[in-house]
């Protein structure tokens, strides 16, 4: 795997660019952790819909089913590549937390008809 540091001026296109073409249908785990709050996990194996990033307002949000997660004031991305695309990507904020995003294809269940 190689793990890359994304330059903040390449968010915003490189998210749109993962959202329309990558990770659709893929399911993500989000876990958050810092020193304030410990080890948590937010979401569990749920659907992605998209990742986006607004310079306007300083803010990555991760589009999930039923939820959007929001981090605030993000001061690093970095993106980890396996062999067969985007694995994880984890975004650090101006308070030191991390956020964790793992992604991984849905499992397929055979078909039973």
């Amino acid at each position: 795997m190689a793990t890359t540091k994304l330059d903040k001026a390449a968010w915003q296109q490189t998210f749109d660019q993962l959202s329309k073409s990558l990770l659709v249908g893929k399911e993500v785990e989000i876990e958050v952790t810092g020193l304030r709050i410990g080890d948590q996990i937010e979401q569990e194996w749920i659907q992605l819909l998209g990742v986006s990033y607004d310079p306007k307002s300083d803010l990555i949000q991760i589009l999930v089913e039923g939820l959007d997660h929001l981090i605030p004031k993000p001061r690093e991305v970095w993106i980890d590549h396996g062999p067969i695309g985007l694995a994880s990507m984890e975004v650090i904020n101006d308070d030191d937390l991390r956020q964790i995003i793992r992604l991984r294809e849905p499992l397929m269940l055979p078909y039973s008809g």
